[in-house]
């Protein structure tokens, strides 16, 4: 058998590998619900057989019935809804900012040369070393809170998106140059798809490290909010209001990076990689 015998061969297997659908809705979303309902469940019976004392690792029904309690107050949805509120503004600051300043190092060499390792510098600076500075500079209410949330965002776009424009492939961009792109079409035609890729994972990097960064800031005098949550649990002695809030923190983050997937998706419609049959 030839070469082109074993082409032709490989070509209906590759074909139908190609075209396999994808699982259905439902049952992705019951698979990502497994290890943890896995790991709850273990959690629960080892308290339950006394294998675990649970004493400062509630089991899931104590911390279910802390939940219930704060929701049925009406506290805990006011805490996400702060929390929530923080993260949001400051996450559309921050991936604004990084945004405009990754496409303008990565477009120009010569202007990364100069700005780049100044803002890297800044990079390696630890979330906490700005709450004083930022205390003094935005007192501490809400501005320095979102300002610190849209550092932690700012870091991770900026790198992902200059990073992106640096390394698109120059014979694409030329091209464009030979049909006679304009600066504009040459944005939206060759630089804004070959980039869009790496700037989804650099806005749900910037999502993440804003939700990190939001406990910072809930930790600069605040009076709402999951961060306070954790902080009233810890000086009063409450390990189920502390793992209460954490779990909190969990589902609301993975539901807003959830929400980021979704609607960056029509964008990346047009890739055929293997991570979309997956």
């Amino acid at each position: 058998m030839g070469f082109l015998d074993l082409a032709g061969a490989a070509a209906p297997a590759a074909a139908t590998k190609t075209c396999r659908p994808r699982p259905f809705g439902v049952q992705r979303i019951a698979a990502a619900f497994v290890l943890p309902i896995a790991a709850l469940v273990l959690w629960e019976l080892l308290v339950r057989t006394g294998l675990a004392t649970g004493r400062l690792m509630p089991p899931p029904s104590r911390i279910a019935v802390t939940l219930y309690d704060l929701a049925a107050t009406g506290e805990l949805v006011r805490h996400i809804a702060v929390t929530l509120w923080r993260v949001v503004v400051g996450f559309v600051a921050g991936a604004a900012a990084g945004t405009i300043a990754g496409a303008l190092t990565g477009y120009s060499p010569r202007l990364s040369r100069f700005a780049d390792p100044t803002l890297q510098a800044l990079r390696a600076i630890p979330s906490i070393a700005w709450v004083p500075l930022f205390i003094l500079w935005f007192g501490i209410f809400e501005t320095s809170k979102v300002a610190l949330i849209a550092v932690g965002v700012f870091f991770p776009v900026y790198l992902g998106v200059s990073g992106a424009v640096a390394s698109v492939d120059r014979k694409i961009v030329e091209v464009g140059r030979v049909f006679r792109l304009s600066g504009p079409a040459l944005v939206r035609r060759i630089l804004l798809p070959a980039v869009l890729p790496s700037y989804v994972v650099a806005l749900r990097s910037g999502l993440g490290l804003g939700w990190m960064f939001v406990v910072a800031a809930e930790f600069m005098g605040a009076s709402e909010g999951l961060g306070y949550l954790l902080v009233d649990g810890q000086q009063l002695g409450k390990p189920d209001q502390i793992l209460a809030a954490i779990l909190t923190f969990a589902a609301v983050g993975k539901l807003t990076d959830t929400l980021l997937v979704l609607g960056t998706a029509p964008l990346l419609r047009w890739q055929d990689t293997y991570g979309r049959d997956a």
